[in-house]
């Protein structure tokens, strides 16, 4: 496999005072480590708190230079990942998809800086044996499938964006409240051509008008900032460690990749509303309480918003199966697993077969 793109073009390289090799970031550890001598460099613990930024001041600002950064960033065209490049490398290969990339499509870009950062907690090695353990638990997986995963070589540590936001709410509603009670009605029937009267319960709702004011805090509702890995996928990936969050430090990105946001952080804050009205909805209807719920206004206010941008750890591979490729993540903190999986047509005939003749066996054994 050919070398993959350095991170962070503004990090400087550090070199091992021992044999001269480049020191990377050892997960789990505050130490960077030379992969040939096993000489360390302690991280130094950082004395910054972790800030987060005034979402409306922010905006309104366009957002201060002093939060912002210049970065080289190069685009894959196959699946539209950005990802930071190192000058010193002309061609690589993307990490999401395998594609080729070329240097001299490489472009750069005024980035906000990441607040924090969850270093990788879980190695390579570590990582592909969460991934067999995961396949080998699969049903209907091709065995070809189980050969291809022996290598842990095709696994790229890769730092993906995410935004996190806070914000307090104060939301007054109107609405109905709904309150099932069994009420007895009358009913005819037919027996041997004679009409009999009988009675039975029945579930009728009694609606009542309702208001009231319901007060919520949110604290780091996650969005992520790309559109590059599954959406389905990495949410499975939660929950994160967010309280183990660090300043962030360049020292834990030496060896990994660094995926750069696609997805501004006005469009990430309006994902994030839409789905804080959702909770503040459920929130509403809990408050409203009965057997059924109807709102008919909601105003919400939104207060104290605030943001960081943050880097959380993922492991990623992908791998081809009959002409189609398929992803697979590693949570690289909890070492939770997600990935696109291929079925085995063949085991699932011969499923579909031995049911029908246990089916068939019994039908003849009960005769």
């Amino acid at each position: 496999m050919s070398e993959v793109i350095e991170v962070h073009e503004g990090v400087k390289r550090i070199h091992c005072s021992n044999c001269g090799a480049e020191l990377n970031y050892s997960p789990g550890t505050q130490h960077l480590v030379c992969q040939y001598c096993n000489t360390r460099n302690e991280i130094a613990e950082s004395a910054i708190e972790i800030r987060e930024n005034d979402l409306l001041e922010f905006l309104n600002a366009n957002a201060l230079s002093s939060e912002k950064e210049t970065h080289g960033t190069i685009t894959c065209n196959s699946c539209g990942s950005i990802t930071d490049f190192d000058e010193k490398i002309s061609a690589s290969n993307c990490p999401f998809c395998g594609n080729h990339l070329m240097l001299k499509d490489a472009s750069r870009q005024e980035r906000i800086k990441p607040q924090a950062i969850l270093p990788f907690a879980i190695d390579k090695r570590n990582a592909h044996l969460k991934f067999r353990d995961w396949l080998g638990g699969l049903w209907f997986a091709p065995n070809k499938l189980k050969r291809i995963s022996n290598s842990p070589e095709g696994m790229t540590g890769i730092y993906t964006p995410y935004w996190t936001f806070d914000a307090k709410t104060v939301s007054d509603y109107s609405g109905e409240r709904g309150d099932d009670e069994q009420r007895p009605e009358s009913y005819t029937v037919s027996i041997n051509g004679r009409t009999e009267l009988r009675q039975r319960m029945k579930t009728v709702t009694r609606w009542r008008a309702v208001s009231g004011r319901v007060q919520q805090v949110f604290d780091d509702w996650l969005v992520l900032g790309s559109d590059t890995l599954p959406a389905d996928k990495a949410s499975a990936l939660q929950p994160w460690a967010l309280n183990e969050l660090l300043p962030f430090e360049e020292d834990y990105l030496r060896g990994f990749k660094v995926e750069s946001y696609k997805i501004p952080l006005e469009q990430a804050f309006e994902k994030a509303r839409t789905e804080l009205t959702g909770e503040i909805k459920e929130a509403v209807r809990r408050d409203i309480g009965g057997d059924h719920q109807r709102i008919h206004s909601l105003d919400i206010d939104w207060q104290d918003l605030r943001f960081k941008h943050i880097l959380l750890p993922v492991w990623i591979a992908s791998y081809r199966y009959n002409n189609k490729s398929y992803r697979f993540l590693v949570n690289g903190k909890t070492g939770e697993v997600q990935g696109e999986r291929p079925y085995s047509a063949w085991k699932i005939a011969f499923l579909v077969v031995a049911i029908l003749l246990v089916l068939g066996a019994i039908y003849l054994f009960s005769k």
